[in-house]
């Protein structure tokens, strides 16, 4: 075993060095994205066809659908990934690397993601961009990105804030804070996130808790049209009081590509509407 592990060492080594002596490095023709909101990016950059592998969860676009997976949220199948001879892996930060140690050990270059707020996966766009050969697309999807969240951030982030509960799951009562994108995106909007202080980025709160808060608004992360039935036990509530009971987009909200801004937009829209009810 260690003969193929040097050789592939070697081999890396001697492409890092033609790289510093001034000629440029190959961009990678074989992908293997590890988590959904990459593989999308690379689908976003011109990409798509040079992916050979990724995760069970990633389904957007429909074609990732189709490709072999050879990770889940919890494991990397390292057989089945090196048998499919990848130049690139692309993965989240704190979620894989200590699980892809062995893959660099060997040679193979990654490429982490971990955008921290809204701002920052503009500067990750371009990172990958670079890394993909393809700046000029990374470039020209980051500045349309930016300039929709600079626009979203004009228009609606402003006036008088609403008091926000964002309903993650239930049961148990989950909800967001901190650096968590629902709750930056309230915050983004206008709103006021009533669990923001929380020390868990997904605090489980009581009900009490937040009947007591008396939210203006109340938003779930869900396509399901019964995720917020349950409030409908406390009819005085100013959120069911007002029929402030609105639903977000999951998959684009919780995701961190560009089309995170559709359903940050559905959050603004629905607290500028909750503003127009206050006293």
């Amino acid at each position: 075993m260690a003969r193929p592990v040097i050789g592939l060492t070697l081999l890396w080594l001697l492409a890092s060095l033609a790289t510093a002596s001034g000629q440029a490095a190959e961009p990678p023709r074989r992908i293997i994205s590890l988590t959904p909101h990459l593989t999308e990016l690379l689908f976003d950059l011109g990409a798509g066809d040079r992916i050979v592998a990724t995760d069970d969860a990633s389904d957007t676009p429909p074609e990732a659908r189709t490709l072999p997976h050879v990770a889940n949220y919890r494991s990397i199948n390292v057989e089945a990934l090196l048998a499919q001879k990848p130049d690139l892996v692309v993965a989240w930060r704190s979620a894989q690397s200590r699980m892809l140690a062995p893959i660099e050990q060997l040679g193979i270059p990654v490429f982490y993601s971990e955008p921290t707020d809204f701002a920052s996966l503009g500067q990750e766009i371009r990172a990958l961009g670079s890394r993909l050969g393809l700046q000029h697309n990374a470039d020209a999807q980051a500045d349309a990105y930016l300039a929709r969240l600079k626009a979203l951030k004009s228009r609606y982030g402003h006036g008088e804030p609403v008091r926000v509960f964002y309903q993650l799951w239930y049961p148990p009562l989950t909800s967001v804070s901190g650096v968590a994108w629902p709750a930056q995106a309230i915050t983004l909007c206008g709103g006021h996130n009533l669990v923001a202080n929380a020390a868990s980025p997904y605090p489980q709160v009581g009900l009490e808790q937040i009947i007591k808060a008396d939210p203006q608004l109340i938003l779930a992360g869900s396509r399901d049209a019964e995720a917020l039935a349950h409030w409908q036990q406390w009819p005085s509530l100013t959120a069911v009081k007002e029929r402030r009971l609105v639903l977000i987009n999951p998959d684009e909200l919780h995701r961190f590509t560009p089309r995170a801004l559709n359903a940050v937009e559905q959050v603004c829209l629905a607290i500028a509407a909750a503003r127009t009810s206050l006293p």
